[in-house]
């Protein structure tokens, strides 16, 4: 997954049907987990941008976003959040998620 700044993702989501931003923080060891998930479920899906971007650098957006804890994963479907996970529990659950984000 590529890392993005906030101008970076910003424009990402304006131009994007559907993104998915991973966000975490270095030191966090169940981060690195959820990122190894979220890389397995970007390799089975498309038409799906996905991001990450650590929370150190992005302070406001935590704040404005209510992001209340990391791992987090936020899902945007035209321009808009539509979801906010924390609990990842399965690659084939996120999987699942994301597949419903895309249906009309």
């Amino acid at each position: 997954m590529e890392e993005v700044t906030i101008q970076q993702l910003d424009e990402l989501i304006q131009q994007e049907e559907f993104v998915c931003l991973y966000v975490y923080t270095p030191m966090c060891g169940t981060c690195q987990l959820a990122n190894r998930m979220v890389s397995i479920v970007q390799e089975l899906t498309s038409h799906v941008a996905f991001r990450k971007s650590d929370i150190n650098y992005m302070p406001d957006r935590a704040v404005s976003w209510e992001i209340e804890s990391v791992p987090c994963l936020l899902l945007f479907r035209n321009g808009e959040m539509k979801k906010k996970l924390y609990a990842f529990q399965s690659v084939p659950y996120l999987y699942e998620v994301i597949q419903e984000l895309q249906k009309p």
